[in-house]
This record gives structure tokens, C-alpha cells and sequence, in this order.
């Protein structure tokens, strides 16, 4: 499931998600969630959002444009409205979303933390590490916007942020799995997917482990 490169096109695209898109997305989206965690379970789901091709198959099959950014926005938005007044039943908790609301994320987690038992401020120290790869060890060109955290009852948790290029009008997702992580700065993602932009600096990547060196020396 991981990649180190994608190559789907994701270009921006500017307006908003109808409200009655919005509504079927959100209906429609609890209900496929449902039935797969009735199926599979929890964990299953996580991996299916980790994966970029089914995340995007996904949206499309919600109601929208299968190749615009909006997918990444318009999906963690209709989870979020959809699954919270399932999350007691469920167990499964959606958090953060586009903007403001990516930077309520941690105070998300706490409260999610106090509510269902488990380390709230751990999993908001997460979300604040893997903003940081994202932002500073991964030097795309792309500015995150978007920092969606989709998380268990047990803990486990799933990460889908992106990120835009006003020059290029392109968006690139990045996705995070709990399941299997054994570091942050070592090839943690399970997938980031986007147009190729020419060179970059990937500091997260396995094959950077010496410059990460020489950086903490310096």
C-alpha cells in the first residue's frame, strides 16, 4: 500500500460543494463507513482511507469530480458531518478538516481522549508531528491547507492532509497510517499522491537518513 510517488493529476479547483452535493455526500459516506466497519471493522476502513486510489475512488463514488482536490476537502468534510453522531456506536472519530478547523484538531483529540479512554494528548502531539513532516521535511512546493485525523476507539488512526501550489495549480494529498508506523522521519508515509513537480526535498524519505544526521549535528 505504500508509495513513494503518485501519479494522479489533482487539479484545483475553485467554488464550493453544493449544498445538496454536500447533504448526499454526507449521507452516503456514513453508510458506505458503516457497512464496511460491519463487514471488516475499523481498522479496515483506516486502511482503505490510507490507500490514495481507493480515497479517491471513494469521493467519486460519493457524488464527486473523481479527478478535482476538492475529493480530499469535500470527503473528510462529509465523514466529519456524517460519522460524529455515529461516533458512539461506531467508534470511529473524525477530526480536523480545511483551515481553521485543521488547527482545532488537537483540542479534538484531547477531548475525544477524555470522552472514549484513550491518550488524547498523545494522539494531538500526532497530529502535530505529522503536520510538521509534512510542512518542513517533505519541501515540495506545496502548502498544506487541509489536516484530516480519523481515529478509533482503540487508538488507531488514519492521517489525510494536502497540500496546494497556487503556481502550478496542482494538489498533492499525503496519507498516514498508524498501522505499522514505526518512526516519523523514516519513510513513515503510507502513500503521497500528485503530479510529479520536478525535484524536492524529502527529508522523510529512508534514503535521507544521513542528511537528517548531519542536520541534528549542526
Amino acid at each position: 500500500m505504500a508509495q513513494r510517488a503518485g501519479s494522479a493529476d489533482l487539479p484545483l479547483h475553485n467554488g464550493r460543494v453544493p449544498k445538496w452535493l454536500g447533504d448526499r455526500m454526507t449521507r452516503l459516506g456514513a453508510v458506505m463507513c458503516e457497512a464496511i466497519i460491519h463487514h471488516y471493522g475499523r481498522d479496515e476502513l483506516l486502511r482503505r482511507l490510507s490507500h490514495p486510489f481507493w480515497f479517491q475512488s471513494f469521493g467519486a463514488v460519493m457524488g464527486m469530480d473523481w479527478h478535482s482536490s476538492g475529493i480530499t476537502t469535500s470527503v473528510i468534510g462529509a465523514l466529519k458531518r456524517g460519522l460524529t453522531p455515529l461516533s458512539g456506536e461506531l467508534g470511529v472519530h473524525v477530526c480536523g478538516g480545511r483551515g481553521t478547523h485543521s488547527r482545532k484538531t488537537p483540542d479534538e483529540l484531547a477531548a475525544i481522549g477524555n470522552r472514549v479512554g484513550i491518550d488524547g494528548l498523545a494522539l494531538a502531539k500526532v497530529s502535530r508531528l505529522v503536520a510538521k513532516v509534512d510542512s518542513a521535511a517533505v519541501q515540495d512546493g506545496f502548502d498544506l491547507y487541509l489536516h484530516g485525523f480519523i481515529v478509533t476507539d482503540d487508538g488507531n488512526w488514519v492521517v489525510v492532509q494536502q497540500g496546494m501550489n497556487g503556481d502550478s495549480r496542482q494538489a498533492r494529498r499525503y496519507h498516514w497510517l498508524s498501522e505499522g508506523l514505526t518512526s516519523f522521519v523514516d519513510s513513515p508515509h503510507a502513500a503521497i499522491e500528485g503530479r510529479g513537480q520536478g525535484e524536492i526535498i524529502n527529508l522523510a524519505d529512508k534514503r535521507a537518513m544521513a542528511s537528517r544526521r548531519g542536520r541534528s549535528v549542526v
